[in-house]
Parts: C-alpha cells; sequence; structure tokens
C-alpha cells in the first residue's frame, strides 16, 4: 500500500477533454488523481505529467469497476473523490433509423458507468467524500437527432439525485452532484464537428447557440468539479449545476 496523507480521487474518461481537464484542476489542488480511461497511451502521459496513476477501465464493464476498487483499496486503501467523466455523444442520427444496439451502448457507457461508479464509491468512501457525475446540458434542452444522448444524460441527473438522497439517508457522508456542461471545445467534439459537411459553419453554429457568445473550455467545467468537491460546498447534495454559457435559457 502507498502510504499518502493527500486525497485519492477518480477521474474516468480522464486521457483528453474534459476529464484530463478536471484531473489536472485536483492534482494541482493537491489530490492524488487515478486516471481511470481505456485510452491507454494518452492516459499513461497524462498520469505522468501531473504526477497521478492511471488505469486501464472500460466504464461500462462491471469487472472493471470491481478491478479499479480492489487497486485502490491495495494502493492506497481510501477514496475521496470520483468524478464520473466518461461518456459517448457519437454523430446526430435521425431517431425513425435509430438501432436499438446504438441505443443500448450510449446507455451502457453514460448511464450504466455511472450507476457502477457510484456504487463502488459508497463502498470505496469509508470516511466520506464527494461524487460529481458529468451530465450535459443536453438533459435539459433536447436535441431531435440525438434522442439516446439526451435521455442517458437525463437519467444521470436523476440517478444523482437518488444516490446524494440514499447517501443522506444511510448517513454515509457523501456528497453527490452533477455538472451540466454546454458546448465544450474537446477532442470529442472537434472530431464530431470536422466530420461535418461545413466545420467552420458548424462552430459558428455552435458559439451562437450560447448567450454568452462562445463555447466554453474544460477548464470551465473543471473549475465547477473542483468548487463541488471542496468543503465550501458542504451543504450541496443532489444539485445540477448548468456550466453551459446560457444554453439551457
Amino acid at each position: 500500500m502507498v502510504a499518502t496523507e493527500a486525497p485519492v480521487a477518480v477521474v474516468t474518461g480522464a486521457a483528453e477533454g474534459i476529464g484530463n481537464a478536471i484531473a489536472r484542476r485536483l492534482a494541482q489542488g493537491g489530490m492524488h488523481v487515478v486516471l481511470a480511461d481505456i485510452q491507454d497511451h494518452k492516459g499513461e502521459m497524462a498520469a505522468r505529467e501531473i504526477g497521478g496513476t492511471y488505469t486501464h477501465c472500460n466504464v461500462a464493464q462491471e469487472n472493471d469497476w470491481n478491478a479499479l476498487a480492489d487497486d485502490l483499496t491495495a494502493r492506497f486503501g481510501r477514496l475521496d473523490v470520483l468524478v464520473n467523466n466518461a461518456g459517448i455523444n457519437p454523430a446526430p442520427q435521425d431517431f425513425a433509423d435509430y438501432p436499438l444496439s446504438a441505443w443500448r451502448s450510449m446507455f451502457e457507457v453514460n448511464l450504466d458507468s455511472v450507476f457502477l461508479g457510484c456504487r463502488m464509491a459508497m463502498r470505496a468512501m469509508r470516511k466520506g467524500g464527494a461524487i460529481v457525475n458529468i451530465a450535459s446540458a443536453a438533459a435539459r434542452k433536447p436535441v431531435g437527432d440525438m434522442a439516446g444522448y439526451c435521455a442517458s444524460k437525463a437519467a444521470v441527473c436523476m440517478l444523482t439525485k437518488a444516490v446524494a438522497l440514499y447517501c443522506g439517508q444511510h448517513k454515509l457522508n457523501i456528497r453527490c452532484n452533477a455538472v451540466l456542461p454546454g458546448s465544450v471545445e474537446t477532442p470529442l467534439v472537434d472530431r464530431l464537428r470536422d466530420a461535418a459537411p461545413d466545420p467552420d459553419g458548424a462552430r459558428k453554429a455552435a458559439a451562437a447557440r450560447h448567450p454568452i457568445g462562445f463555447v466554453g473550455a474544460p477548464s470551465d467545467i473543471a473549475g465547477m468539479v473542483h468548487f463541488l468537491i471542496s468543503t465550501e460546498a458542504r451543504f450541496i447534495t443532489g444539485a445540477e449545476f448548468c456550466v453551459d454559457g446560457g444554453l439551457t435559457l
């Protein structure tokens, strides 16, 4: 076991994008961060850069979560923070032709992973802690050709509330909140826009949809997460925070 007085945080989908920014922000705040992802090369590089630990974890697989829990116990004997960030957002698709397999895959990665992560955290946070689930502004503002994504993220919000209530009722000293990002400049979003017929037009249109006039940066989401796990947010649980430039107004 690695002796550490620093709080231990797990961030899923931390190899790039929002998850990577969150991991860096938590590390800067003095936490030892475990970066969980399936992109091993990027994840290992990111972990080295911030002085954290990388672990391979397919968040849709229960066995991978069990292995992560065992690893946390063996290495650190503690868990203080979990950020369920990993998710997928495929290209828009006509609802009438939406395959059931794609629908199920969306829920496995975007929702089942949050269930598995929250359950693991409840067992591992022996002295309490904080869970932050990354949902989406699409949980509140639907998009017709992204039905699976919208529905899965809306379910994350309700799951967050249920987890918060359960932890309170059972006096686990665990807070659980959700962050709902608007459009954020990440490699995943860039790939989707680059595949559009008019990538530049798609970027301008994304900015125009936000009353603030621009899309967000991963650090904008990381800042909210850092606040929610801090003692300054000790009276906040079961809440949803839109970090979306006004997109849901």
